[in-house]
């Protein structure tokens, strides 16, 4: 209960967080909840899972949101929730392009890291206040760069830095921890001398 003359509380601040199942994106979930954020953990609509992400997100106080990867329906979804942080931290991985080949679909990072990411920052962009975008990119993104992960990044960094919209960018080397599911051992190798 608020005191007579005493301000009212502050609403807690909102997050969007796009790729909240990846491993970078379950920790940020998880973090923001610690700090009292209310969070809007984003899941694919046609993943396989998302019943266990609606469990697992519910569970630590995260509001599961599955919103299409649709400018129209993502357009929608920042305007109705009007989020203070939004956290862009999609990507794919080699792995998963070979497999999405293999089922004929196409996955790439042409079309996740860049499309999906690109996609969002449009719909940010409408907001009468846009909310800071924080956005995981890659360490040795720079113009021109060839290889097509970093490359995607780089452009998503470009239009970031054009857009006028508040950001920060984080360029990582490795990403790693001990409860990583995927096997990467030269990449926990190489984190570990690093640090």
């Amino acid at each position: 209960m608020t005191a007579p003359g005493a301000a009212s509380p502050m609403p807690p601040r909102r997050a969007f967080v796009a790729g909240a199942t990846g491993y970078v994106g379950r920790h940020v979930v998880r973090e923001l909840r610690a700090h009292g954020l209310e969070v809007h953990a984003h899941v694919r609509p046609d993943s396989r899972q998302l019943a266990d992400w609606r469990a697992r997100f519910a569970g630590e106080g995260a509001i599961t949101d599955d919103t299409a990867w649709t400018a129209d329906a993502m357009l929608r979804t920042m305007q109705r929730l009007a989020p203070q942080l939004v956290f862009a931290l999609l990507g794919t991985t080699r792995k998963r392009v070979q497999a999405s080949a293999s089922r004929g679909v196409t996955e790439s990072y042409a079309t996740v890291d860049y499309g999906l990411t690109h996609l969002l920052l449009d719909a940010v962009r409408t907001l009468v206040e846009p909310p800071r975008v924080i956005y995981l990119s890659a360490v040795g993104v720079r113009p021109g760069v060839s290889n097509p992960y970093l490359a995607a990044r780089a452009r998503i960094e470009a239009e970031l830095a054009a857009s006028g919209v508040p950001h920060l960018i984080a360029q990582p080397a490795y990403i790693t921890g001990d409860d990583r599911e995927e096997s990467r051992p030269v990449e926990r190798t190489l984190a570990r001398v690093l640090d």
